[in-house]
């Protein structure tokens, strides 16, 4: 195998790419000011020329335009003091402002009356989550503790890992068992040690104060088998005492949220954590422990979105703000904490909402649509203007092949598009399989039209936003609790046919030009479809692909996981796992193939792209494939804009040079 280093041939497509990238912003993160007057924010610029996306905290009062209040480049995480006269936030800078490798940075800025910005701590290992007591006298915020091991800078003088549990590795964070996430808390005036509540060998994720300022609640896995029972519980963390369990090992409980009146803890999750996917509901229990309840289930959808997730927003002791997929949206619901009520939607339209806060009888929300990035909005209008605005797409449905159900799907022409002509065709797979494309800005859709594509996707079985039946249809058919027909099956018929309905439907379809891409799960599709149907395509781009199901199960950073999704072990059931698995096709792929993927994928190791390229390259099959270096499984999203740029370049540019237009017709 030889792998070029060549400087490759300008792309037809450079400037396109980096139109679409650079510059781009979005606005993101509200936090309302404890009287409702203001929404402090974060603003993301990508700057390609640079290689960075860029963040700064600004704010929105009651009267005037918005405004930065920091300078960047890397600042995050607002958060209000409780008498609304100082801004917390996260950055990178160090005590003179400048940039520390490695190191986070906790400041506490003014607002109201004199003073200038002072920093609070630093921590050597990212910090997250930081949040103001609410008597003010205390932060809190998570952030990871190093093993003695990492003091020697060269790996060659530190101490060998010993593994003794699954799950040691994160994708996009490299080790983590060594490397726990803890709570740790310092006086809000930044005197004193920072002290650690968690110590020890056990992970803690999002916090959430106390009413009396005495301690804070957490989510963690702190029981033994954690790994095998993969369950995540509550816990009380006292400022002094001991920690003790809200729950009981019985399911996956997140992102805890503390009640005004301080006697109830509002939560996320469900109660089978052998069982994905499943809709995550609003959960209650008190902070005694005791039995907990869920008050949401009247609505049959996740609410953990695609989008990003949000622990709830109490707006008083009887009333919780959460979002929630539905058919493609992500929307705002008000939902009654002792559950007497259906959840009940407070946003419309063709949206996304991807986060959200609410204080002092105010909701500001982070809100996308097709033709705009995020911006921030509240019930009342928009709060920023700052994004400009691209494409939009057609909504429409598709019965499944079955007659059981209907498919969502949409469709975005090409720029400058002619209703006359024929043009080549895009169909996307999204990732998960527990995901949902929808009415949210996807600029992988916007490149694709801008460079004469029409762009197709849809959200097949498997996928979220709909009822718990469809999102665990294509669970393994040796499932204990809910068997279906496994990875491959009715995901690729709805699939199919949303492209059969597509191409009948919409004429400027050219049935003769039609390319197929998806990523992870997406990429899974994308080598199955290669393999099974490749008569339907001229093209299939697989990207940071799932291609061999048995070692996946176990060279993934969730290596072990799958079994909640397909029943058994790939030990107990290596047939079943074969059977699922692409690579088994690969002599049947008759069709140009692009391999795509990270080299520091920890999710889908490059591993899964390495075995299809031998395999296809051994075969004498027509394949190209292309290594990312540095990069994780999130390349298309939070990778480094030249790399993304890179990429959209080689997409674009491959599917051009496979589906070529046709020759005009000689009279």
């Amino acid at each position: 195998m030889t792998e070029t280093t060549e400087t490759p041939a300008p792309s037809p497509h450079r400037d396109l790419a980096r139109r679409l990238l650079h510059g781009r912003v979005t606005a993101a993160g509200p936090v309302v000011s404890p009287d409702g007057q203001r929404i402090a924010f974060v603003v993301a610029t990508i700057d390609v020329d640079q290689n960075e996306t860029r963040t700064r905290v600004w704010l929105a009062g009651p009267e005037g335009d918005p405004v930065p209040v920091t300078a960047g480049p890397h600042d995050a995480s607002p958060q209000w003091s409780p008498d609304g006269r100082h801004l917390l936030f996260t950055s990178s800078r160090g005590e003179k402002g400048s940039p520390q490798e490695g190191h986070a940075t906790l400041h506490v800025l003014p607002v109201e009356g004199p003073g200038e910005t002072r920093t609070v701590v630093t921590m050597p290992d990212g910090l997250e989550d930081p949040q103001f007591s609410p008597d003010g006298r205390w932060i809190a915020f998570v952030s990871r503790t190093r093993d003695a091991r990492y003091e020697a800078k060269d790996e060659r003088w530190q101490a060998p890992r010993k593994i003794e549990t699954f799950f040691t590795r994160l994708d996009n964070e490299g080790w983590v068992f060594d490397r726990p996430q803890h709570l740790h808390v310092i006086a809000a005036n930044g005197t004193g040690e920072v002290r650690n509540l968690t110590p020890g060998p056990h992970q803690h994720n999002g916090l959430s104060w106390l009413a009396d300022s005495s301690g804070l609640v957490t989510a963690a896995t702190r029981h033994d088998e954690w790994d095998r029972d993969l369950a995540v519980d509550l816990y009380v963390v006292p400022l002094d005492g001991e920690i003790r369990a809200l729950t009981k090992q019985t399911g996956t409980y997140v992102m805890p949220s503390v009640s005004p009146d301080g006697t109830r803890v509002a939560f996320l999750g469900h109660d089978d954590p052998t069982t994905f996917p499943q809709n995550m509901h609003v959960g209650v229990v008190g902070l005694d422990g005791g039995e907990h309840r869920w008050v949401s289930t009247e609505l049959d959808r996740t609410f953990i979105a695609t989008a990003g997730a949000r622990r709830p927003v109490w707006v008083d002791d009887e009333t919780l703000l959460v979002t929630a997929e539905d058919r493609g949206e992500t929307h705002l619901y008000r939902v009654s904490a002792d559950g007497s009520r259906a959840p009940e939607r407070i946003t419309n339209g063709p949206v996304t909402v991807a986060s959200f806060d609410a204080r002092g009888g105010r909701i500001a929300m982070q809100q996308a649509s097709i033709e705009h990035p995020s911006e921030i909005v509240t019930l009342e209008g928009p709060v920023t203007q700052l994004t400009t605005s691209y494409l939009g797409w057609e909504r429409f449905a598709v019965a499944t092949t079955d007659g059981t159900g209907e498919i969502d799907a949409w469709i975005m022409r090409p720029a400058a598009f002619e209703p006359r002509r024929k043009y080549p065709v895009l169909l996307n797979v999204h990732g998960g399989p527990f995901t949902q494309y929808g009415e949210t800005f996807f600029d992988e859709a916007q490149m694709q039209a801008a460079a004469g594509f029409v762009v197709l996707m849809s959200n097949p079985r498997g996928g979220s936003g709909r009822d718990t039946a469809w999102g665990q249809s294509i669970l393994g058919p040796q499932h204990s609790v809910a068997p279906g027909t496994g990875w491959g099956s009715v995901d690729v018929d709805d699939v199919l046919a949303v492209l059969d309905s597509a191409l009948a439907r919409y004429k400027f379809c050219d049935p003769k030009r039609v390319g197929m891409l998806g990523g992870s799960y997406g990429g899974y599709m994308a080598t199955t479809l290669a393999g099974r149907h490749s008569d339907r395509f001229r093209a299939v781009c697989s990207e940071r692909a799932v291609n061999n199901m048995i070692s996946e199960e176990w060279s993934s950073d969730i290596g072990t996981v799958f079994r909640v999704e397909h029943g058994p072990t790939h030990l107990e059931a290596p047939e079943e796992y074969a059977r699922m698995s692409p690579i088994r096709h690969v002599r049947d792929i008759d069709v140009p193939m692009l391999l795509l993927h990270s080299e520091n994928d920890l999710r889908c190791p490059i591993s899964q792209a390495e075995e299809l390229f031998v395999a296809l390259r051994l075969l004498d099959k027509d394949v190209t494939f292309y290594r990312f270096p540095g990069e994780g499984h999130e390349l298309t999203r939070s990778g480094s804009p030249l790399h993304r740029v890179m990429r959209a370049e080689i997409v674009l540019d491959w599917f051009t040079e496979k589906m070529p237009a046709r020759s005009p017709k000689r009279r």
